[in-house]
């Protein structure tokens, strides 16, 4: 069975004062993955990281023994989108958030996949590709795997269904790396039953039908306020919400996801994800009755 040597588990991480603090605060409360900003996610302008702020990153992470660290995309970001002067901008932002990526090493850059904002969601899923065709060779350049966010279904979001990320996938899989990161809440509010094993292991059935488990690279772990189906994208606790204590015991001991690392992103981390992270080692292990 999973241990706490071998269970990845950890949050998503703030980087106020330096990157490299996101490590140490992850390593404070033992996380040994974890996911980061590497720049503002409200504002189109991003950083760029100086020599030294790379090395002090280096030195904390080979210290802290940290990996699987995840970059989550900016929100403002819409590679689907029909609107060209956003579109640009999208493009733009992405590429700059490949670039501190690949200079930090980071494993995976998580983003939501976009909106069809005004068109159809099969227009909106092509410009997606086309976007991320147009990047193939940055995308090449370094260590970093794209990865497709699971969403809820609100508003115009696309990537609600396995369909669509399956659409995407193979629109690019030939010329680059792409995984998919399972939001736990996001896909129970889209319509995916989570809730006990026996549905769990029907959806993974489903996701390995549509997508194939190979794509599925991480998950993040969220308890959701609202119920099944909601099209909501609001999330709770572990045990604090709609899908329950059984879900994740589910995540962190079958052979199909035991291994995949598990990013917290519930609410009150301050108090909260210390406690998380040791329920699911304790889940992992059998310690919760």
């Amino acid at each position: 069975m999973p241990s706490k040597e071998h269970l990845k588990v950890g949050a998503h991480f703030s980087v106020q004062g330096g990157a490299h603090l996101a490590l140490e605060r992850g390593a404070a409360i033992g996380a040994n993955v974890a996911q980061i900003f590497t720049s503002n996610q409200k504002q189109w302008k991003g950083r760029v990281f100086s020599d030294e702020e790379i090395a002090l990153w280096n030195e904390t992470k080979a210290r802290t023994g940290l990996s699987s660290i995840m970059s989550h995309g900016s929100y403002l970001i819409n590679l689907g989108s029909n609107k060209p002067e956003l579109l640009k901008k999208s493009h733009d932002a992405f590429a700059d958030e490949l670039k501190r990526c690949h200079d930090l090493h980071v494993d995976y850059l998580n983003f939501h996949p976009g909106a069809a904002t005004g068109a159809t969601e099969e227009e909106c899923l092509q410009r997606i590709i086309d976007q991320l065709r147009s990047l193939k060779t940055l995308i090449g350049e370094g260590p970093t795997m794209p990865v497709l966010e699971t969403t809820a279904g609100q508003g115009t979001c696309v990537g609600y269904t396995f369909e669509h990320l399956s659409t995407i996938i193979e629109g690019v899989k030939d010329v680059m790396p792409i995984g998919v990161c399972i939001d736990t809440c996001h896909i129970f509010s889209a319509g995916y039953d989570i809730r006990t094993r026996e549905s769990w292991d029907h959806v993974l059935k489903e996701f390995d039908r549509i997508i194939g488990l190979k794509h599925l690279v991480a998950f993040h772990v969220n308890d959701s306020m609202k119920p099944l189906a909601s099209k909501r994208d609001r999330h709770a606790n572990l045990g604090e919400g709609e899908i329950g204590l059984e879900s994740f015991e589910f995540l962190v001991t079958d052979e199909r996801t035991r291994h995949l690392p598990l990013y917290l992103e519930t609410p009150n981390g301050d108090t909260m994800w210390e406690k998380e992270i040791q329920l699911l080692i304790d889940l992992a292990t059998n310690r919760v009755k």
